[in-house]
């Protein structure tokens, strides 16, 4: 894996032969550290037993009481009150080196690495953690657990690549999205070629996306509110589930196709008639459900 940034400890991981961890039924916790740790230098082997041998120079975690074992009373715990695991804590000194920034390290460590650490701290359900549970050896099987641990190191190595891929491409499309929200207008904004989108227009004023579908014509779908998860600005009601002739003839729009049952989306075959429809259903859009929207968002608030 190539690193964006290098530190002390991507250093001496990368110099470093062996790491030690505890033996035994294993977790998502120690298998993504060690997971981690491999994809920053996979020559690194793992020693996994009950009591660090005193002479070990290599990284050491989940036990032992050093910097990367979380079992000590003085145990470290996030501003969000979410206690650090091992993985936690490997992350918080190289998610900046993996992912080249500090906000999109944060992110991961929100939405993936915390409810590792809270199952590992708590037993909070996590799907993910017991599907690595699972690779254990059953009860009453004589399987080698030190074999079934680097199965389970294997199969999270695959996950954290597929991860660092796709914010890898959300920088990307973060960067692509620039241009086109300068050029948005009115609450629409209009692309000659699909990126993600969606993070990139939190927190505007924009209210409708229109981009090339993939089945040919354009795609024009409403914003969410952040907040609420509901549609600033729906298509009206009586288009929804209707398509070709009909929405046509409902809409007066030549080359509308379809409108989602939802109402989420609907598509056109052309992009002057996908920015029409989007039009049409800002002109609609009455003063009483603008009212119910910043109402609807206030009471969220205070929830």
């Amino acid at each position: 894996m190539e690193l964006h940034k290098e530190n002390e400890l991507t250093k001496k991981i990368r110099n470093t032969e062996r790491v030690f961890t505890h033996s035994g039924k294993f977790h998502a916790d120690d298998v993504f550290s060690y997971a981690l740790l491999r994809m920053i230098n996979p020559k690194l082997q793992v020693q996994r037993g009950n009591v660090v041998p005193q002479d070990f120079s290599g990284i050491v975690f989940d036990i032992g009481g050093g910097e990367f074992d979380h079992h000590g009373r003085e145990a470290k715990v996030r501003e969000n009150g979410v206690p650090y695991a091992s993985f936690g804590l490997l992350w918080q000194q190289l998610g900046e080196a993996v992912l080249g920034e500090e906000k999109q390290a944060e992110k991961f460590d929100f939405r993936f690495v915390q409810p590792l650490d809270l199952n590992d701290n708590t037993g909070e359900p996590d799907e993910i953690a017991s599907l690595i549970a699972d690779f254990n050896p059953v009860w009453d099987s004589d399987a080698d657990v030190d074999a079934a641990f680097l199965q389970a190191t294997d199969f999270a190595e695959k996950i954290l690549e597929r991860k660092f891929a796709f914010a890898e491409s959300n920088m990307r499309a973060d960067a692509a999205m620039e241009p086109y929200l300068k050029k948005a207008d009115g609450g629409i904004l209009i692309m000659d070629a699909y990126v993600p989108w969606k993070k990139a227009v939190e927190d505007t004023d924009i209210e409708f996306v229109i981009f090339p579908s993939n089945r040919g014509g354009y795609c024009a779908m409403g914003v969410k509110d952040d907040i609420i998860k509901e549609p600033k600005c729906p298509f009206p009601k009586e288009w929804y589930g209707k398509r070709d002739g009909e929405i046509q003839e409902i809409s007066g729009i030549a080359s509308l196709r379809f409108c989602h049952k939802t109402g989420f989306m609907l598509t056109a075959d052309k992009k002057e008639d996908a920015v029409l429809a989007c039009r049409i259903s800002k002109s609609r859009e009455t003063k009483g459900r603008k009212l119910m929207m910043r109402i609807k968002r206030t009471l969220h608030k205070k929830k």
